[in-house]
This record gives structure tokens, sequence and C-alpha cells, in this order.
């Protein structure tokens, strides 16, 4: 007789550190038998698995090779049909820029039950760690989370007009090598070349360090600094509140 058929948790390790996880979601990597991780999760959030949790490193980080999504959905459903309580445990938020709704159209096809958790995701942590906010009241009314580059690593085409606003806080997600080019691309939609601007590495991991200025700098600023970690790129008139704190905080995240 086959085992009674696994479920599958889509969850959100956050950006990096495990006290950032949710209490679910901390609870379900603490429960899980089997577990699918991403690149970016962390070790202390990993250590958190039991000792015979079965787990499978998927890669999925930005520029690099990793399984392809095929593989991992058919090794989900895998283990799910083992009658395994299945883990995917994503970068900060699953449903941002995470998958989650190809991963879980998949599964529910093939009759597996599923549950997303939800993660603290990149912008959030940035904006928290480094102390200044994503609206404020007469600066920012809208947030826009967007990607910069497509898969194959080019710019995207479409978008960038909604984020000329001055009172929209645009972040931009999976853009460190192309940085630059979307500085350029905001310009030439309209956003100011002084509006300022911070890019942060690593966000809410105790290494995380932010590089603050303005729209038309940034890239060259960001290309110096010889950055190698993921980043995300924060553009408003909030950022400017970072800047007086910036180094102090970065420090500070150093030796948390």
């Amino acid at each position: 007789m086959p085992p009674e058929l696994g479920r599958v948790r889509l969850v959100g390790a956050g950006p990096g550190s495990a006290d950032l996880l949710t209490l679910r979601a901390s609870r379900a990597v603490e429960g899980a038998q089997a577990l699918l991780y991403d690149a970016l999760v962390s070790d202390e959030v990993l250590a958190l698995a039991p000792a015979a949790c079965l787990k499978i490193q998927t890669g999925k980080r930005a520029g690099r090779t990793g399984m392809k999504q095929e593989t991992i959905n058919r090794l989900m459903l895998r283990l799910a049909r083992r009658g395994l309580d299945v883990v995917r445990l994503k970068g900060v938020d699953p449903s941002i820029f995470g998958r989650v709704g190809e991963e879980a159209a998949f599964l529910h096809a093939h009759g597996v039950e599923t549950e997303v958790v939800p993660g603290v995701t990149a912008a959030s942590a940035a904006a928290a760690q480094f102390g200044f906010p994503l609206t404020h009241r007469g600066e920012a009314r809208r947030l826009l989370i967007a990607t910069a580059t497509t898969q194959d690593g080019a710019l995207t085409d479409g978008g960038w007009r909604a984020a000329a606003d001055p009172q929209t806080t645009v972040a931009l997600y999976m853009g460190r090598d192309r940085l630059e080019a979307a500085a350029q691309r905001l310009i030439a939609e309209g956003r100011a070349p002084e509006t300022p601007a911070i890019a942060v590495e690593n966000a809410g991991r105790p290494d995380a360090r932010a590089l603050a200025g303005v729209l038309a700098d940034l890239g060259a600023t960001l290309a110096a600094a010889q950055v190698a970690g993921p980043v995300v790129l924060i553009v408003g008139e909030v950022a400017a509140q970072a800047a007086a704190g910036v180094a102090l905080s970065a420090g500070l995240a150093r030796t948390a």
C-alpha cells in the first residue's frame, strides 16, 4: 500500500538571520522531513532542521547555475509521494520573485497539498537595518518592487515609466550587475538624477553594508566597492533619511 501523500510548505527564510524568521516558518523548518533550500538561505536557518532531515541544496542564486525549475518541481513531488513533510525553503519572501506560483500550481495539479509561509523581504530588511522608511508622509505615497533584469541578465524592457514618479519609492531586486544601466534608464524615464538612492548588500544579515548617494552616481560607487553579495537598490526621497546613519549602521551590522 503506497504511503499517504505528504504536503509541501513553500517557506520564506527571510533575509538571513534566524531571528527574522516568522514563528510559523521556524516551526516548519524544525519539523521538516525533507528540506529543499536555495543558495541564499543561511547556515543559521538550516541548523534549525532536524538532524535526520534530508537536505538538498537547489541553487537558485542570480548569476550562477542551479538546479532547473522543472527538476525542483519533480523532486518536491517525488518526496511528497513518499509521504514526507517537505519544506521548500526560499530566501526572503517566496511570493516576491520566488516562483511560488509556478511551484504551487505544479503541486496542485498533482494533488499535493501546499501552504505558503511568507518571509521578510529584502527591501523591508534593508529599511529596518539602516534606519529609513519605505513610505513617508509627504514624500513617498507608494512602493514599487520590481526586478531590474530578466532571467538572462538583460535589463527588463517595461515598467520603468511607473518608477519615474517622485513620490514612489522604488525597490529594485536582482540588479547588482546592471545597476548603472538601471539608474540611467530611470533617469531617462524622468527620475531626477539627484534623487537619493541607497544600495544595500546582504540586507538583514550581520555582514550587511549600505552605500548611499544619488541615483546618477550610485552605479559607479557600487562598482568601486566591489560588491559581491545580493543587492537591493532603494530609490526615493526616503533614502536620504539613511544617509547620515549609514556608516554607523554598517559598522554595527558587521559587529552584531
